[in-house]
């Protein structure tokens, strides 16, 4: 597909503006002129109009096909919440505007938005309160490990360790180190969860605390979670909840009443917002109640005449952690999102992203390697040893998929699974599109014994053909835009 250069007309024009009648009074500096005219393309309206809209054409996304890539819950999200976050009360909104004074009312419904959500992520997580400001969940993740810090820091305890599993989102052990931690990997056990025995190995004095993801990348809950919890608590150290995969149990079970002390959410995968191509994000960090003071500044708070206010003097607080009061068009279309799904919605949330897991696990078993048998929640991990056999990898697998339609799930993650395929449908997919896609699965499957040729050249009918990788990564092409 050719540029809006390579397809640029000399003194082609979509608009031709009228010379203004109005003086001008800005006087600019010489040296801040241009010498020559910009080289800019030139084109007419409708040819602009064509380019980008082919160029929308070559997208993927859950509003045009199904898009199982595990562990970032890839979930349509619903277009009320897109309406909502447009009103223009809320879209026109300028952080800068007077929270109470000389019209301050302008932002009582913003403030309002970010008070009611801090209530309500409390009641779903057991936190007892939250910081609305980190712009993605490893900005969460941060947040929380600082914060894990300052608490140990006004304790004077002298430790320099945070404990991680061997199944953990890279994130994980990026932001603990970035916090000047000293990473320690704690392995898996034949189960797939964290071996019980390693991590009281691992659970030293100077240990600050443990990073988990529960359910973990695996799809499996830890039946020993509570015990986990204990052993931390036990050499003073702090449980972080890492809040990726609370889709499997929203309304079944809070990470607070199960022990953990601090939890980031990701608003962009859990809470409808539109998710990939770099953001929009939002990693709201809870803690429970001796963590509060460490929350960054400002937090919203409630006045006694009703009103609402942002509160600086926090003497405890980390600081902040992002420009004014977070990624709040996310914010609200989460808090939207939760009263128009209510309590029960959100228990279906988890019900129906657990089932639907669980039912392409079953109907593909006897295609594909699991690693992990048994019962999964929200995701599974297939492999594809099996197929490897015949010379196609789990990335020949992906490439097929592209072929038939669907986007590949996650490949290669868990690290701890060899060909790994991480697979997570949600609870918004209908049973004829799993059947569609189990189907596809298979197919691949059969091709891998009888034509695996056709597959190591896959995917033939996407926009580009079978890249080398590495040498794309390394080498970027961005002119076809």
């Amino acid at each position: 597909m050719k540029t809006v250069f390579e397809k640029s007309v000399a003194d082609r024009r979509g608009v031709r503006p009228c010379r203004s009648d109005v003086e001008s009074s800005i006087h600019l500096r010489r040296n801040y002129l241009r010498e020559n005219i910009a080289e800019l393309p030139e084109l007419s309206e409708l040819d602009v109009v064509r380019h980008y809209t082919e160029l929308s054409r070559r997208n993927f996304g859950v509003d045009t096909n199904f898009y199982p890539l595990g562990s970032c819950t890839m979930k349509y999200n619903p277009k009320m919440t897109e309406v909502i976050a447009s009103n223009e009360g809320f879209a026109n909104l300028h952080p800068l505007l007077p929270q109470l004074r000389m019209g301050g009312m302008l932002t009582q419904g913003a403030l309002g938005v970010l008070y009611e959500t801090d209530l309500l992520l409390r009641e779903i997580t057991g936190m007892a309160g939250f910081t609305m400001q980190p712009m993605a969940g490893s900005h969460g993740e941060l947040t929380g490990i600082v914060i894990m810090a300052a608490y140990h820091r006004e304790k004077g305890n002298r430790k320099r360790k945070v404990l991680i599993p061997d199944s953990a989102h890279g994130t994980n052990p990026a932001s603990a180190a970035i916090a000047g931690y000293e990473v320690v990997s704690v392995p898996s056990n034949a189960e797939g969860v964290m071996d019980m025995a390693a991590l009281k190995a691992a659970a030293t004095e100077d240990v600050a605390g443990l990073m988990l993801t529960c359910p973990n990348t695996l799809g499996l809950y830890n039946p020993h979670i509570k015990e986990i919890c204990d052993i931390i608590h036990g050499i003073d150290g702090l449980v972080y909840y890492d809040g990726a995969n609370l889709n499997a149990i929203l309304g079944k079970c809070r990470p607070g009443d199960i022990g953990f002390d601090i939890v980031h959410l990701n608003l962009h995968k859990t809470f409808a917002t539109p998710h990939g191509g770099g953001g929009p994000g939002s990693g709201p960090v809870g803690v429970v109640g001796k963590l509060v003071d460490y929350l960054p500044v400002a937090l919203v708070v409630k006045r006694d005449d009703g009103t609402y206010a942002l509160e600086y003097d926090r003497p405890k607080s980390i600081g902040y952690i992002a420009p004014f009061y977070g990624n709040f068009g996310i914010v609200l279309r989460a808090y939207a999102y939760i009263l128009m799904l209510g309590r029960e919605g959100l228990i279906r949330v988890a019900e129906n992203a657990v089932l639907n897991a669980n039912y392409v696990l079953k109907k593909l078993e006897g295609y594909y390697d699991v690693p992990y048998p048994g019962v999964c929640k929200h995701e599974c991990v297939l492999s594809a040893t099996r197929q490897l056999k015949n010379g196609i990898s789990a990335l020949d697998v992906a490439k097929g998929l592209i072929d038939m339609g669907y986007h590949p799930p996650t490949i290669y993650f868990p690290l701890i699974v060899k060909e790994a395929l991480m697979i997570e449908p949600t609870e918004t997919e209908s049973k004829e599109t799993l059947d569609g896609f189990i189907e596809a699965m298979r197919e691949i499957d059969r091709l891998s014994r009888e034509d695996p040729e056709k597959l190591k050249s896959a995917p033939q009918s996407a926009p580009v053909s079978r890249l080398d990788e590495t040498a794309a990564a390394r080498n970027l092409n961005i002119s076809c835009c």
